[in-house]
């Protein structure tokens, strides 16, 4: 597979929306990203990206408690002194 430039990469991520900060850092997510996302008042959104690289911006999707919880209680085998003590190097 050829190695895309920095320029072809730039191609394949089109703005979509601008939105400008406030003066304290606000900024209004505009109506086409709220419907693309799905946003909702209430919802909350993650920003994610790697130290020097571009960002992006999605929808946090809530958890299920109820599985959650029935999950935690499957998982006490690990729980006690002995693996406290064989992985605490790690």
């Amino acid at each position: 597979m050829p190695k895309q430039s920095a320029h072809s990469l730039r191609k394949a991520v089109k703005p979509i929306a601008m939105s400008r900060l406030t003066s304290k850092a606000q900024a209004t997510i505009p109506a086409r990203v709220r419907k693309r996302l799905n946003l909702k008042p209430g919802d909350t959104i993650v920003f994610e990206g790697l130290d020097d690289g571009p960002v992006s911006v999605r929808k946090v999707e809530p958890l299920d408690l109820e599985y959650l919880a029935a999950l935690e209680t499957t998982l006490t085998e690990w729980n006690s002194k002995n693996d406290d003590e064989a992985f605490r190097d790690l």
